[in-house]
């Protein structure tokens, strides 16, 4: 299970960015995330731009493209090092 109090103090930490923002374009991400079909194999294949682009859209989240993408480069950092993900590359 996921502490989502140490995932956005680990993004806050790595990125500097205001702890209360993180936390909703984590919410706006998991919003996004529940509405993505799963593939043949049950695996949800979301492109990332179109992920930036539906948390850019957000008129109450304050960061710009750079600071989502640092947002969800960190979070996927966070999730590969706590064994929450697996790299696929």
């Amino acid at each position: 299970m996921i502490n989502e109090h140490e995932l956005i103090a680990f993004i806050a930490e790595k990125t500097k960015l205001d702890p209360t923002q993180i936390q909703l374009a984590l919410k706006y991400e998991k919003e996004f995330m529940s509405k993505a079909k799963p593939n043949k194999k049950g695996e949800i294949d979301v492109d990332f731009d179109d992920l930036v682009d539906a948390l850019l859209a957000k008129k109450d989240l304050k960061l710009n493209e750079l600071q989502i993408d640092r947002v969800l480069e960190t979070e996927m950092a966070y999730l590969l090092k706590n064994g929450h993900a697996k790299d696929e590359q």
